[in-house]
């Protein structure tokens, strides 16, 4: 009986100044990787290199130190995170809200009768970041599973499952075993948004292609898909900016 060899990712930390500041480089090893690779994540501000195999991951810093100005002009591009915390601002469904204190039955609700867009959090200030965190994401399941079985039956197909994730390379997607993906990110941009990119999966349990035929289905879902993709490659990295994923250890 023949072993599958375990291949392991090594992963090491350097310290890389840019501007005059410290910017940690975590380097790791993909042995799929044909060369260097240099990320930064539009969430974290995490800085990445990848390096095809572990005796080049000691080059791979001399990879990161030679695309400093490319590194910092992707962290310049990094809006600043915000918390999900009491006073500070949060985007909802495209309209910026105030995140204040409440007493209610819910957790998190949307007051309508305030001076401004609010968005009241009940109980202890320590505890409002994951009770809105929480509540956003299901917020997000809610809306796109509605909208996902609405415009699934419109084409006359069933997705298998629907997935709610926190991605950063993609708003959603769709497998070829008919499952379907999207980040919770979504809740935060205007509604026409979130309805466009779950179109867009939905009409590839049809067509997995973007030949005129899938963008023909996408059109009898949504009008104007063209406004909603404009509106996510301009405005789409301020969604990373909420409740920011943890960085990588």
């Amino acid at each position: 009986m023949s072993r599958t060899k375990k291949t392991t990712t090594k992963v090491k930390r350097a310290l890389l100044r840019i501007d005059g500041e410290p910017v940690e480089v975590i380097l790791r090893t993909n042995p799929r990787a044909r060369r260097f690779i240099v990320k930064v994540d539009p969430s974290t501000r995490e800085v990445s290199v990848v390096a095809p195999s572990s005796r080049s991951l000691d080059r791979a810093f001399d990879f990161a130190r030679g695309e400093r100005d490319w590194i910092a002009g992707r962290l310049a591009g990094v809006p600043k995170p915000v918390p999900l915390a009491l006073g500070h601002k949060l985007m909802f469904r495209g309209q910026v809200h105030l995140l204040r204190e409440g007493k209610g039955r819910k957790p998190v609700w949307i007051d309508g009768d305030a001076d401004e867009p609010t968005i009241r959090v009940h109980g202890r200030a320590e505890h409002a970041t994951r009770r809105v965190h929480d509540w956003l994401k299901r917020e997000a399941r809610r809306r796109i599973t509605e909208r996902a079985t609405e415009y699934a039956a419109e084409l006359g197909a069933k997705p298998k499952r629907i997935t709610i994730r926190d991605t950063t390379s993609r708003w959603g997607s769709c497998s070829t075993a008919k499952s379907l993906s999207f980040s919770w990110r979504l809740i935060l941009a205007p509604p026409h948004v979130l309805d466009y990119v779950v179109a867009h999966e939905v009409s590839h349990l049809r067509e997995m292609n973007h030949e005129p035929r899938f963008w023909r289905l996408v059109e009898t879902l949504v009008a104007r898909p063209e406004k909603s993709q404009a509106w996510l490659s301009e405005n789409g990295a301020l969604l990373h900016r909420y409740a920011p994923r943890s960085r990588a250890s």
